[in-house]
């Protein structure tokens, strides 16, 4: 075992009177306004959606993630909501084991991985972020700004009137299609597509395995079949994902998140499957809707944000969800980023800090997740075993396992003994 710290050190705050403007209330620009309230830091969030509800499907917090929402006081909600995860596992598309990882506190680490319901973990920072008081101003769309020495003046639309406001930082966290990243960085930034599209769904059936392992089956060359738990409250909840490869890789003019998936086309390229774990079929028709979107990303860029305007999360580093890990880095940045503002007295100085420290790392992600880095050998595996197998030991070397198995954890995993054992970034307020 790793030694485990029961106490952490806090860092003073030494920012000063610190205004800051955070566009978007997704999970990573709620997790900011909470980072940023609780190191004492003014803030406000506007966020173009008139009503913020519980929408989406599942997603996966990862331990370095959770640790993160546990030191801003969210330990409890987390365990009411969502699923702590015991393996990640792969297997063919007969439902035979090829590789199982075990995830979070079964993997070593002091903070569990969740998995959990989008909206409902997006409600639960809305509840905490409106507790601590922070405005979130709901029906505001940016439509632009500029920077004057020591402020930067935001220009709104709210409703249909036109406002400007001054603020002293402007943090993009509105998502894959980002205004204030599309302001910044208005040429040669294109959406690109992996040629694979996707669909997204929620239904009711019985446990798929233990009742908290993510399961992929199969391979989005041939059909790709993703399948977890996300509510401790149902456990009878899976959220699925199904993935094939439908075309090459090329730009795509826009991905809507809401578009309507048609249940007879993605039952169609699952129709051959007889999946043991779980009824594919049937968690298709259980369905109540079927979300359709394009697997995309954008190419990292040299800086994020210039002066006193920053960007954070999939507006800085959109990447593919392969590695269960696109929400939990924008936890991590936003803890960063106010740990930054908080102790440093020039906010200029303090964004230069901050994207200093995460583009590099989440750069390196983007790039890693766009290598499809399990497909290669789940192909293999059909290659060499199209009918199944019994035994994985049969179909692939030691090796080839391996090298599986460090190709998902250089997308998913921090090291276990550094997040255990490192310092904490929250921020004592003298």
């Amino acid at each position: 075992m790793f030694p485990v710290r029961d106490t952490w050190d806090r860092i003073e705050t030494t920012g000063g009177d610190v205004r800051t403007m955070v566009v978007g209330a997704g999970i990573g620009g709620l997790t900011t306004a909470l980072s940023l309230a609780a190191a004492g830091l003014e803030c406000v969030v506007v966020e173009a959606a008139a009503t913020l509800r519980p929408l989406g499907v599942g997603i996966n917090l990862q331990p370095h993630a959770v640790r993160e929402l546990t030191e801003l006081g969210l330990a409890g909600e987390l365990a009411a909501l969502g699923v702590e995860t015991t393996f990640m596992t792969f297997a063919d598309r007969h439902g035979n084991v090829i590789l199982a990882l075990p995830r979070g506190r079964s993997a070593g680490y002091r903070w569990p991985q969740y998995s959990i319901h989008r909206g409902e973990l997006q409600m639960a920072l809305l509840a905490a972020v409106e507790k601590r008081a922070v405005p979130v101003r709901t029906g505001v769309r940016l439509e632009g700004f500029e920077q004057d020495g020591g402020e930067v003046l935001v220009r709104l639309r709210q409703g249909g009137e036109l406002v400007e406001e001054r603020v002293d930082v402007l943090v993009g966290a509105d998502g894959v299609q980002s205004t204030v990243r599309a302001l910044l960085h208005p040429s040669d930034d294109p959406l690109l597509w992996a040629g694979i599209r996707m669909w997204r769904g929620v239904a009711e059936a019985d446990p798929v395995l233990d009742g908290a392992t993510v399961l992929v089956g199969g391979s989005n060359r041939a059909g790709k079949f993703v399948t977890y738990h996300i509510s401790a409250r149902n456990p009878r909840l899976v959220n699925w994902v199904a993935e094939v490869k439908v075309a090459e890789p090329g730009v795509a003019a826009e991905a809507d998140w809401s578009r309507e998936g048609r249940l007879e086309e993605v039952a169609a390229h699952f129709a051959g499957w007889r999946y043991r774990p779980a009824d594919v079929q049937g968690l298709l028709a259980a369905s109540p809707r079927i979300l359709e979107y394009p697997m995309v990303d954008r190419d990292p860029l040299p800086v994020w944000g210039e002066g006193r305007v920053t960007l954070l999360g999939d507006a800085a580093h959109p990447m593919y969800p392969i590695g269960s890990n696109g929400g939990s880095q924008a936890v991590l940045d936003a803890r960063v980023l106010a740990r930054c503002l908080a102790t440093c007295g020039d906010p200029v100085t303090a964004l230069k800090a901050y994207e200093e420290e995460r583009r590099p790392p989440t750069s390196a992600l983007v790039l890693a997740h766009r290598a499809l880095p399990i497909e290669d050998t789940i192909g293999l595996v059909t290659e060499r075993a199209p009918d199944g197998f019994a035994d994985i030991a049969d179909v692939l070397t030691e090796a080839e396992l391996a090298a599986m198995a460090g190709a998902q954890r250089r997308i998913s995993d921090a090291d276990v003994r550094a997040l255990n054992e490192r310092e904490s970034w929250s921020v004592r307020i003298p």
